[in-house]
C-alpha cells in the first residue's frame, strides 16, 4: 500500500467514525474532558486534514464535500433517538473541516518547494 492510499484510508476511517459516533446512542459515545465544540472541531479538522492530504489536488471540492457531509450528519441526527441537530455544531464542523483541508493543501504546496530550495 502506498503512502497516498494509506492516508486516503485514514480519511475514510475518520469520516466513518464521525458518521457512526454521530448516530449511536449518546451513552455509547466516548466522553472526553474537552468542551463539546472543541471535540467537534478536533475530529472534523483531523478528517479535513486527512482528506486534504489524501486528495491534495481537490481542495475546494474537498471543502464543499466536507461541508455537505457535516450538514448531512446534523440532519440525520434529527432521526436518531437521543440525538439532536444543532446549527452551531454544523458551523463548527464545517469550518474545522475546511481549515483542516486548507492546512493540508498549504503543506502539500509548500513542502515540495521548500525541499527544492534546500537542495540549491
Amino acid at each position: 500500500m502506498t503512502a497516498q492510499r494509506f492516508i486516503q484510508s485514514l480519511a475514510w476511517a475518520c469520516l466513518a467514525a464521525i458518521g457512526v459516533l454521530s448516530l449511536v446512542e449518546p451513552t455509547l459515545r466516548p466522553v472526553t474532558i474537552l468542551p463539546h465544540d472543541l471535540e467537534h472541531a478536533a475530529i472534523f479538522a483531523l478528517a479535513g486534514f486527512t482528506v486534504g492530504l489524501g486528495y491534495p489536488n481537490h481542495g475546494l471540492r474537498n471543502m464543499v464535500a466536507l461541508t455537505v457531509f457535516a450538514g448531512a450528519v446534523e440532519l440525520t441526527q434529527l432521526y436518531a433517538p437521543g440525538r439532536h441537530a444543532r446549527w452551531s455544531d454544523f458551523a463548527v464542523d464545517a469550518a474545522a473541516a475546511c481549515i483542516g483541508v486548507a492546512v493540508a493543501v498549504t503543506m502539500t504546496r509548500l513542502l515540495p518547494r521548500r525541499a527544492r530550495l534546500e537542495r540549491r
